[in-house]
């Protein structure tokens, strides 16, 4: 399938849809790690308006499906709306081409409040705590022929990305395990995805957390980024929040948030406790890795700053387990010499 190129009369003709003439200014945004571009619009009469450009459309593999022609955004979007999640609004698709012409939630994310303002972070932490336990109580359980219900965090993808941890985050920056602990090395990489693939799962965005969530003047907290959701380990999600690579945040307000969550969903808060930190090191290990592979490979350096960040929560996580579970304490013994001190 080849990428789109962007073309400025289709989204001209897009605004025009939808307020009835065309842009009165547009301004590139700045974007993540995808290769999605956005475009901030004035539309006629002066309000703003976003759109989102696709190059690559729907992926191969989605268009190969009969029953999943729409673009993942657009699927995700319709779940979120009926489990009551605050989503941008669309107000035009034209994603035939590449395009979307989405609410502007301005450049209030989550990240940008707490800076501003970090008293607010417990109410806004907890809030979107409660959203996210609603959202999968909501979605539980998912209705077959959704693109969400056909993709899932199983053995061979978690163990990809703790791979991609490897090659990355070890291997790229001049770290070779010695051939025998390659060998013990991978072995516990495939028993903690083995594990990880079998936890109690439920609908998850994939990365929820401070840059992925808009917060509006009264509080309340929008998603973005959401296209990718999938089933996953239930606590995936809160390991995005909780242990951000953006933020930092004291084991005690992380505990109180995971105690908050078991609350609201009846489960035991050391059985929560124990996946959220399963999953982290799991997850931010894949973290710090892509983080370097954005860099080598796609020219961007702007992660690096959050490699270290990253890999002292998976030693937090990893001394949060300690003993009782092997495959953690000897996965911890093999990167003790290549994870930064936890200094909290």
């Amino acid at each position: 399938m080849h990428a789109k190129v962007f073309d400025s009369a289709a989204l001209n003709a897009l605004v025009i849809q939808a307020f009835g003439g065309p842009p009165e200014a547009v301004e590139p945004m700045v974007g993540g790690a995808s290769s999605r571009k956005y475009f901030r619009v004035t539309v006629p009469g002066g309000a703003k308006a976003v759109v989102m450009f696709v190059p690559d459309g729907l992926t191969p593999d989605e268009a190969s499906k009969e029953t999943n022609t729409r673009w993942p955004f657009l699927e995700v979007h319709e779940l979120l709306t009926k489990a009551r999640i605050d989503v941008p609004k669309i107000y035009a698709d034209a994603s035939k081409d590449g395009y979307l012409l989405l609410e502007d939630l301005g450049d209030r994310t989550l990240a940008q409040v707490l800076e501003i303002d970090p008293s607010q972070k417990d109410a806004l932490y907890k809030r979107a705590v409660s959203d996210l336990v609603a959202a999968q109580l909501h979605l539980k359980p998912l209705a077959e022929g959704t693109i969400v219900a056909t993709r899932r965090f199983d053995e061979e993808l978690l163990r990809w990305e703790i791979d991609h941890f490897r090659e990355w985050a070890l291997e790229a920056r001049g770290v070779t395990l010695p051939e025998q602990v390659r060998v013990r090395f991978d072995s516990l990489a495939t028993a903690l995805a083995r594990e990880v693939a079998a936890m109690a799962t439920a609908v998850v965005h994939r990365d929820y957390q401070s840059r992925n969530l808009m917060v509006r003047e009264d509080g309340s907290i929008v998603w973005i980024d959401f296209q990718d959701a999938l089933i996953g380990p239930r606590v995936y999600d809160l390991v995005a929040l909780l242990n951000d690579s953006y933020q930092t945040f004291d084991p005690a307000f992380v505990g109180q948030r995971i105690v908050e969550a078991a609350e609201a969903q009846g489960l035991r808060p050391d059985i929560l406790a124990f996946e959220f930190h399963l999953v982290t090191v799991q997850r931010k290990l894949k973290d710090a890795g892509r983080f370097v592979f954005i860099d080598r490979v796609k020219g961007n350096p702007n992660f690096l700053p959050f490699v270290e960040p990253t890999l002292k929560k998976v030693r937090r996580s990893m001394a949060a387990i300690g003993s009782k579970h092997p495959v953690i304490e000897e996965l911890a013994s093999i990167l003790d010499p290549y994870l930064p001190a936890d200094e909290a």
